[in-house]
């Protein structure tokens, strides 16, 4: 392609996405939804499918679910600097494929060796850092945020998604197959990829910025403790909140439909905050105010145990600044990471993300098994303010 139909116009309206920006937003959000929709389909039920498998126990089940975790963690960074340096189409076609394979290897395994190993190549389908820094390729700075509200809204239908029709597969095709269709969903997106994202004109001119002038950047410093909190509470808050629904009287088996209003709800209210501009002076302003909104949130989930509406509107706070934050974060990490970096940066931003997913979740058991759901929560109330504090010194 030409270096116009492959590059934002940059005399383009600030206000509107051009037809590449768009193109490229949506390709890419579809890539996320794709594999990512492969990823938690099968949370709601592996674990009692697992259980009824020679040889397994809850430990091997947490290990299953949680390496595929710590595989993305360790290799978003590796994956990011590749980019930087080779493209991002040819990374993401070996991510891509690291997960089909992966994805097959479950569905034709029993044994504890074989879905394990399988869910390891999943995880080494790392590219969450590349397309995040493919977004900001083939984006302006003033329709960065819209990209990946784009994309987060993806994510978050992806999310609500998997709990509805999972257990309908589990049902028909049984987890084996549903193993398998992540691996069709993840060469569906290869052809994504392919024929639908643009490409990518590679900065071969740029000069190349060392990695640790990546790490201490205080400006990505703060924003990586920003993924890493936001990430560390989700985790930690949902060691809780499904015992909280339950005890305010909502059966397990409704869960999902509180999910969903919730979030169908929320992304209807951050839809003003994300249309905020880089050059919009409110900007840091509202990025802090909707740190201080999950702040809010989190103690009113702390407050409102024993009241379902209670709950319900605790999670509506939290859920509307989550994705408001959710679709900043890697739109100021894109802003300011150097331009010859940005695979690097946000292969930096994906596994913080992730190690903050491993931390909640193992600091929220342990919370919750010493001390109680409402400590788990109030650990996450300091959490979010101490990030607001940090973010606080930043611009």
């Amino acid at each position: 392609m030409t270096a116009y139909s492959t590059t934002p116009d940059t005399n383009s309206d600030p206000v509107r996405m051009t037809p590449l920006e768009l193109r490229a937003s949506t390709s890419l959000a579809a890539i996320f939804g794709l594999r990512l929709l492969g990823m938690f389909i099968i949370l709601p039920v592996f674990a009692l499918y697992a259980s009824t498998l020679p040889g397994w126990d809850r430990i091997w089940i947490g290990i299953a679910l949680g390496i595929y975790g710590l595989t993305q963690a360790m290799l978003q960074i590796p994956f990011g600097w590749v980019s930087d340096r080779i493209g991002r189409k040819p990374v993401m076609y070996a991510g891509l494929i690291l997960f089909a394979v992966g994805s097959f290897v479950c569905a034709a395994s029993t044994s504890v060796g074989g879905i394990v190993l399988g869910r390891i190549l999943q995880g080494g389908g790392a590219i969450s850092s590349v397309a995040l820094a493919m977004a900001a390729d083939l984006t302006r700075d003033s329709q960065r945020t819209k990209a990946m509200a784009i994309i987060g809204m993806t994510i978050g239908l992806a999310f609500a998604l998997s709990f509805v029709v999972s257990p309908f597969l589990a049902a028909t095709v049984g987890v084996p197959g549903i193993f398998a269709l992540t691996g069709v969903l993840a060469l569906s997106a290869i052809g994504v990829v392919a024929f639908i994202v643009p490409d990518v004109p590679h900065p071969k001119a740029m000069e190349r910025v060392r990695f640790m002038a990546v790490l201490t950047n205080p400006a990505l410093a703060r924003l990586n403790l920003g993924i890493f909190a936001i990430h560390a509470i989700l985790m930690a808050m949902f060691v809780v909140v499904p015992f909280s629904l339950a005890a305010a009287g909502l059966a397990a088996r409704d869960h999902w439909m509180l999910y969903l209003g919730v979030f169908g709800a929320s992304v209807v209210l951050m839809i003003p905050a994300v249309r905020s501009r880089k050059a919009d002076s409110r900007s840091h302003s509202i990025f802090l105010g909707a740190i201080g909104m999950l702040t809010v949130g989190l103690a009113l989930l702390a407050l409102l145990q024993n009241s379902l509406w209670g709950l319900a509107l605790a999670l509506l706070v939290f859920f509307t600044a989550f994705n408001i934050l959710e679709a900043k974060l890697p739109a100021l990490v894109s802003q300011r990471a150097p331009p010859s970096a940005k695979g690097s940066a946000t292969g930096v931003y994906s596994s913080v993300q992730f190690l903050g997913t491993f931390a909640g979740g193992a600091l929220g058991g342990v919370i919750s098994q010493h001390f109680g759901g409402a400590t788990v929560l109030w650990f996450c109330v300091a959490l979010a303010a101490l990030w607001w504090l940090v973010a606080l010194s930043g611009e």
